[in-house]
């Protein structure tokens, strides 16, 4: 079975030339709120941990994977972190980093791939994810995708002076 090939995009480990990418996607604001930032990453820290995204995700607990078009253009990243091999689980974050690649399916099917990855070759149990109650297409995303909403964390998050709820959606396999 394939787990990181779709018609659509293909999941791949982070390479060197990744670089200037991520170091447009961590040290951009929009995107803070939702992976729990709130600093800029300097080339160098991001270099480093390019250096060590090698190391197997039994000793680091997290993989980071690059979302590409089928054409190869990257066009966003999914992470696995916080892995549990105890208790067979891990938590899923996915950013599809230009909004003109949005709603064309991208999200959808590596979040799709992720899983089945996850499942097959990590022999996780279950999955989840952690979203803004506000960050409705991530709630849709993962609904479509096969999640539950589990829970309702309230005033999770404080983001600009204000409270907000966070939403945790599960898959269980």
């Amino acid at each position: 079975m394939l787990t990181l090939k779709g018609d659509l995009v293909y999941l791949r480990a982070l390479e060197p030339e990744d670089l200037d990418l991520l170091f447009e996607v961590e040290n951009n604001e929009e995107f803070w709120e939702v992976s729990a930032t709130s600093v800029p990453f300097s080339r160098y820290i991001l270099r480093q941990y390019l250096e060590n995204s090698h190391k197997d995700i039994y000793d680091i607990k997290q993989l980071r994977l690059v979302i590409c078009d089928i054409a190869g253009a990257p066009v966003g990243f999914i992470d696995i972190f916080d892995f549990d091999p105890k208790n067979r689980r891990a938590a899923l974050g996915i950013v599809i980093i230009n909004r003109r690649n949005r709603l064309k399916g991208y999200g959808t099917q590596a979040l799709e791939l992720v899983c089945k990855y996850c499942f097959a070759h990590l022999g996780l149990h279950q999955v989840y994810a952690n979203v803004g109650d506000e960050n409705i297409s991530s709630k849709l995303l993962f609904e479509k995708t096969g999640f539950f909403k589990a829970a309702t964390k309230k005033d999770w998050n404080l983001v600009g002076g204000e409270y907000k709820n966070e939403v945790m959606y599960q898959l269980i396999n």
